[in-house]
This record gives C-alpha cells, sequence and structure tokens, in this order.
C-alpha cells in the first residue's frame, strides 16, 4: 500500500482531473459515455493510488495485478488513468478518442504493453475473463509458490454486467472454487442506458453474490477512505472472492445531468461541460492536466516499480538456485512448438473422432505442462479430460482438469481469462450446437487475437437420436464467418493429431477442434498430422472430377471414390480439414490441390452455406441445409443421402 493521503486536495484533485479528461474527450469526439468514468473517478483514484500493483515502465511483468475494467463504455476512466499513471497512452491519444486509427477506441481493446488486459464491451464478458484470470493465479501459485506467484485480479463493473447471464454463471463458479484473490468494485449508480435501473432491476445484489459465496460490502462510492478500507478488507479474505458495492453518482459533477440516464451514453454538452467546470472550479484548457495529478500517480507507481523489482531479485535467486523450478518456469511461459505424433487403431475400425481427441489430449498433457482442461458438464461426451490431471477445486489448485457445470457462456469467458493471464494454456468443450451460447466469447477471442481452444464435439446429425435441438446445422458455416477464427474438423487420427498440433501451437488467434460423436473409419496408411496446417490434401488422387469433404465425411467420399471407379469415374478426394488455413495459401496452391478445370463437389454433413466460395458457384454441394431428425445416425445417413453409395450415384449425375 502507498502512503498517499486519499482525503487530500490533491486526491481530490487527481479524481477531478480524470473526470474532466473524460468529458473532454467525449465532449471532442461526440461520442461516448462520460457518465462512468466522472462517477467512478473517486474509486479510481484509490485502486490505483493505494492498491494496484502494476508498472508502466514493464506493463507485462507476469506477477503484476490485473485490472479489468469489464464496463467498457467507460472506457476514458482506463484510457485517462493508463495516460496519468504512465503507461503509452499519450495525451494525443485522449484527444483522438475513437477517431480513426487511434490508441484510444471506444472500448477497451487488448494492449497489454499499455496496460490494457483484455477486449471489454460486451457487458460480462470482462466480468467472466476476471475470473478465469484469478483462476489462473490460483494454479500458478500452486505451481511455483507465493515467491513467484502473488499478486490480485480486479474488475470494475457495472449494473449492465451484473444483468448479463455470463456474469451470473461466472460469479456463481468463482464462489464455488472460492477464488479470494478476485475484487470486483461495483458501480452501482441506479442508471442504465435507457434509464433509471428500477424499471428492470430491483434485485438485492449484495444478498444474490452472498449466496454464490462471495465476500461483500456497501460503501459511498465518492468516500475514498470507505472504498481504501474495502479493498483492504477484501484484500484480506483468502477463502470468498469480493464484491465492493460502491454507491455513485453517475456524471458526477453535472449540475443537471448527473443521476440521470443523459450522463450515460452521449457528450454532456457544450453548456454543460462550461457548468461542470465552474462547479469544479477548473481553469485549465482542455486537456490540459495539473501537475499534481500527475505526480498523485507518479508516487502511486513506484509502489509497483519496487514490487517488479522485488520480484525480479526474488526470481533470479529462485531460478539460479534451483535450474528443474527454472526449467519448468519456462516451460509454462515460453513453451516452445509442439510435434505429435497420431494415435494408433487397428486398420478398418470404427473410431470417433472425439475419442481421437481424446488420446491426443494425453499425449498432449505429457509435453505441455500448462495445459488445462475445461468442459461444461459433458467430459464423458467431449473425451476432454486429462486422465491423470486431478479436478481443480477449492481444495486442490493443482487439478488440471476445471468443472464448469452446465455454464457455457461462463466457460467461454473463463477460457480467455486464463489465456489471456500468461502461463496457463487452456481450452473448453462442449457440444457444436451450444457453441451458440459461447459466441460472444469465442467472437471476442478472435478480435483479441487470443490463442484461446475450443473443442466441440457431436459435430453432426449424425449424434442421432437426441434430435434436431442436438444436431448442428448452421454452426460450421457460422462459427467460420468468425475473422481470425480456425475452424478445423478431422476426419482421421492423423488430421486429429494435426488440429491439436495446429492449435497448440497457434499464438496469434483461436481454434476450434470440430469432433464426431459416431466412429469413423480409420485407414489403412497413417495421416501425416501435419497436413492439417495447410488446410487441405489430395487424399486420393483423380482426374475425372474432385470432391472436397471435412470430418467424418471424409469416409464417406473415400467410399464413394472407390464406388465410382468400379463405374469408371475417377474421382479425386481432396480432404480439407481447415478452411482458413486453405485459404491463406497461394492461388496456385490451392488449385494444385483442387485439379484444374475439374467439376467440383462438397460434401458436409451441414450447412452448404459458404462452400461456394472454395469449389465455385457451378458446384455440387451436398449437405444438409434443414434441420435434422431424431433418428439412429445410420438411419438419417440414409434418409438424407450422405451414404458413401448415395454420395457416388450424386455424384455420377452431376459429372454426367
Amino acid at each position: 500500500m502507498t502512503d498517499l493521503d486519499l482525503t487530500s486536495a490533491q486526491a481530490q484533485l487527481t479524481a477531478d482531473t480524470i473526470r474532466v479528461l473524460a468529458m473532454d474527450a467525449v465532449q471532442r469526439a461526440n461520442s461516448g459515455h462520460p457518465g462512468m468514468p466522472m462517477g467512478m473517478a473517486d474509486i479510481a483514484v484509490t485502486l490505483w493510488g493505494r492498491h494496484l500493483v502494476v508498472d508502466p515502465d514493464d506493463p507485462q511483468w507476469p506477477d503484476r495485478d490485473r485490472i479489468v475494467v469489464s464496463n467498457g463504455h467507460g472506457s476514458m476512466l482506463l484510457y485517462a488513468v493508463l495516460h496519468l499513471c504512465g503507461f503509452a497512452v499519450s495525451m494525443d491519444d485522449l484527444r483522438n478518442f475513437r477517431q480513426w486509427g487511434s490508441l484510444t477506441a471506444g472500448h477497451p481493446e487488448i494492449e497489454h504493453h499499455r496496460g490494457i488486459e483484455t477486449t471489454t464491451g460486451p457487458l460480462g464478458q470482462g466480468f467472466g475473463n476476471a475470473v478465469g484470470m484469478a483462476l489462473a493465479e490460483e494454479r500458478l501459485r500452486a505451481a511455483f509458490g507465493h515467491n513467484l506467484v502473488d499478486h490480485t485480479t480486479y474488475s470494475l463493473v457495472s449494473d449492465g454486467d451484473l444483468m448479463e447471464g455470463v456474469a451470473s454463471e461466472a460469479a456463481s463458479l468463482a464462489g464455488h472454487l472460492q477464488l479470494g484473490r478476485l475484487v470486483l468494485l461495483y458501480d452501482d449508480n441506479h442508471i442504465s442506458l435507457e434509464g433509471p435501473t428500477s424499471w428492470t432491476f430491483t434485485e438485492d445484489v449484495p444478498r444474490r453474490f452472498e449466496a454464490y459465496g462471495w465476500h461483500t460490502v456497501t460503501v459511498d462510492g465518492h468516500d475514498r477512505v470507505a472504498v481504501d478500507q474495502a479493498i483492504t478488507a477484501a484484500r484480506a479474505e483468502q477463502e470468498r472472492p469480493s464484491l465492493i458495492s460502491c454507491k455513485t453518482h453517475i456524471g458526477y459533477g453535472s449540475p443537471n445531468k448527473q443521476d440521470t440516464a443523459a450522463a450515460h451514453g452521449s457528450p454532456l454538452g457544450e453548456a454543460e461541460v462550461a457548468l461542470v467546470r465552474e462547479r469544479f472550479g477548473w481553469e485549465l484548457s482542455p486537456f490540459q492536466v495539473p501537475d499534481d495529478a500527475r505526480s498523485f500517480f507518479a508516487t502511486a507507481m513506484e509502489r509497483g516499480r519496487a514490487a517488479r523489482r522485488r520480484w525480479a531479485e526474488r526470481s533470479a535467486a529462485a531460478f539460479a538456485d534451483d535450474g528443474e523450478l527454472a526449467d519448468r518456469w519456462a516451460a509454462w511461459h515460453q513453451p516452445q512448438p509442439v510435434r505429435l505424433e497420431a494415435p494408433k487403431y487397428e486398420a478398418g475400425k470404427s473410431v470417433a473422432t472425439r475419442a481421437m481427441s481424446g488420446d491426443v489430449i494425453q499425449e498432449l498433457a505429457r509435453v505441455r505442462p500448462d495445459l488445462v482442461t475445461g468442459d461444461a458438464d459433458l467430459a464423458g461426451s467431449t473425451k476432454s479430460l486429462i486422465d491423470d490431471g486431478g479436478d481443480f477445486s477449492a481444495t486442490d489448485r493443482n487439478g488440471r482438469n476445471i468443472r464448469y457445470g452446465v455454464r457455457e457462456h461462463a466457460m467461454g469467458a473463463l477460457v480467455n481469462g486464463l489465456n489471456l493471464h500468461g502461463g496457463v494454456r487452456a481450452f473448453g468443450s462442449t457440444f457444436l450446437t451450444f457453441s451458440d451460447y459461447m459466441r460472444g466469447s469465442v467472437r471476442l477471442s478472435a478480435l483479441m487475437g487470443c490463442p484461446s481452444i475450443w473443442v466441440w464435439s457431436h459435430d453432426s446429425v449424425f449424434l442421432g437420436e437426441d434430435g434436431p435441438t442436438h444436431q448442428p446445422i448452421e454452426h460450421l458455416a457460422a462459427l467460420r464467418a468468425i475473422p481470425n477464427l480456425w475452424v478445423i474438423r478431422p476426419g482421421d487420427p492423423g488430421e486429429t493429431a494435426g488440429a491439436w498440433e495446429v492449435a497448440i501451437n497457434r499464438t496469434d488467434g483461436p481454434t476450434a477442434i470440430i469432433l464426431s460423436r459416431q466412429g469413423v473409419p480409420v485407414p489403412d496408411s497413417v495421416t501425416d498430422p501435419s497436413v492439417v496446417s495447410g488446410g487441405g490434401y489430395v487424399a486420393r488422387a483423380g482426374d475425372d472430377a474432385v470432391v472436397v469433404a471435412t470430418g467424418s465425411e471424409l469416409g464417406a467420399a473415400l467410399g464413394a471414390a472407390g464406388l465410382l471407379a468400379d463405374r469408371g469415374v475417377s474421382l479425386r478426394v481432396v480432404s480439407m480439414p481447415c478452411v482458413e488455413a486453405f485459404r491463406e495459401r497461394a492461388d496456385a496452391e490451392r488449385a494444385e490441390v483442387l485439379g484444374e478445370r475439374l467439376p467440383r463437389i462438397s460434401l458436409e454433413a451441414a450447412a452448404t452455406f459458404g462452400w461456394g466460395d472454395i469449389v465455385g458457384d457451378g458446384a455440387l454441394r451436398i449437405g444438409i441445409d434443414h434441420f435434422g431428425a431424431s433418428a439412429p445416425a445410420e438411419v438419417l445417413a440414409e434418409q438424407y443421402r450422405l451414404t458413401p453409395e448415395a454420395v457416388a450415384d450424386r455424384i455420377a449425375a452431376f459429372v454426367g
């Protein structure tokens, strides 16, 4: 804790500086949300001034505190504080708030080297990220001890965050897991974008969180001493996460718009800005900062600088004394690329790709000690557990299997938080149809370039009797539409190993691995896992036509090719486990795989939408552009004409 007087005129001036900077930046942009920064300025002065352990000279040092501004609409609070603290956010950045090419986007976008830990904006997501970061800290502290891992995760949250279901799921899990290093500061201002929260949100939030197993306290959010005492008490909690409900005034200091929705999502207006300046006795021009405000945060940042230096000395001494510890730390924090072997099965045997994936996970877990799994109450179905990994729990922080329960929304947000924290590589698994519940998190992982891994099984109508509610149809096309998300649907043991190899080695974005419930045929020869990185390859040569297949339909395509050969049709089979990787190849390489001037067919037991980009508009696209039905998989294959025989007939008719 830094010995800064929170009751001083300097502390008040610093809070007002944040308010004025936020107000002026929003006004200049003629766009933004001034109310939250003006209301939470006292909380920010207290948190950054007295508690948060960060270093603007080394913003990414591993044992820093994490701070997530989940109510990202109030981004100017974060930008103003980062600027005043000396992070790489300049005054020009503040002037250019929300403008083309600016680093100060409308909602915070991940910039670790500038002190922005995650992208926030969709409410509740940052809350879930913060829970994931706190979980990562517990896992790493169990592995390496307090000497190397001893920090806290903080998050600023709003009424909107707490209305979202993802936050409720994440809060429930955080309380169950007793994540005591997690402190949330709730901006309880009774106003949302449309009007007073009394229109929609009248529950007792602290009591709800107490039911989740949290420590809670309610304070006046403008009483910096009370906020300071509440944070100190929260940090003393070891077995409960903490919610500090801070009663605040949105748009604090605005004579006509304070405590109204008018201060939430629109500029105050020039006349109101002038009145705020008059109320604060503010004589400086826009974007001028008092020296005392800079010196306040300069003093506060010495706490983090000193902590970082002490950590560097401790870690250097620990690694020098214990080479095995140094090697383990490097393996977790700077992992090397992995090469995986295809799991071995008897040729001709039928094995589900989810089972193949489960075997690959065991091999991967041996070479990547930082890997943690996770499932939404479906590990037995997705085959996602590390067999000897143990379960992460309130009493065992060494467990490598995270049981999320039936909380797909929270799982997505937590997996992102785990991976953003560093030192942990996490994946989450459930059925493909439930990826809809996770889409917000998946999209954000792609936007951030976060290397989250999404494992979705039961990938088609062939899951059978559970019927159309559980049978994915449009999901592959919808996921492939997300920029920077690689979607891999393997069709045999080699491709399954290759899918994991690509996913674990990819560091600039997320990867989805899509797996079958039903068995697929094991080929006579082992596919080289490295082919997956190219997206598509020739699985069988042919000169009359080419069929592009993925996943479980690879076997149907190869079967159809054999049947067509007996009819005198030479069918080339291209396996394309990853469309995104294939698109990144040169035009000539793609043409070499697909063949020149051959009739083209796509084959996938899902919506045909999007395949025109690969096979062309005049191609035959074999798939399912309607919902499925409850029946055994083999019956569905017959009814939907997806057996090798039916596929051969359809291709023969198309080729003529």
